[in-house]
């Protein structure tokens, strides 16, 4: 990857929707070379895909919750039952395991403070192995992830 292929990577971060044209003045390509870079990056898995970004007040889904998980075994099963149940949660709109305790991070997108009670009461309790949830409402997103520094 040289210079030019991180100008069409930071170009598509900051608008995927751009034309071949587009792009390709952007980076100073004419857009035949331009094209065949994207398509390159695409089939060798350097650009995993296209997606729209939502409004979260749009949609009805701007309390953000903070929550770490602890399980209380980890062996192969807990684990495995456990993400698998995660994956089948929509609310749950990033998901991490980390190291050390806790064992999880989750990123919870709800409508309020109210619909995140519900969900940890019904769903994120019930989850395989879980013994503890803490919970941290976001105050203010100060910075948000727009692609990744290329």
């Amino acid at each position: 990857m040289d210079n030019i292929d991180r100008r069409i990577l930071r170009a598509l971060q900051a608008n995927g929707r751009l034309t071949n044209a587009e792009l390709a003045q952007r980076v100073g390509l004419s857009a035949s070379p331009c094209l065949r870079r994207v398509r390159i990056m695409e089939e060798s898995g350097i650009i995993t895909g296209y997606r729209a970004v939502v409004s979260p007040a749009a949609v009805g889904r701007s309390f953000e919750v903070w929550a770490t998980i602890e399980l209380q075994s980890k062996d192969r099963d807990t684990i495995t039952s456990f993400e698998a149940a995660l994956e089948e949660i929509p609310d749950v709109v990033e998901a991490h395991r980390l190291f050390g305790v806790p064992d999880y991070l989750l990123r919870v997108v709800v409508a309020d403070i109210g619909a995140y009670e519900s969900l940890c009461i019904e769903r994120l309790t019930s989850l395989p192995g879980v013994t503890k949830i803490n919970s941290q409402i976001t105050m203010k997103r100060l910075k948000e992830h727009t692609g990744l520094p290329v």
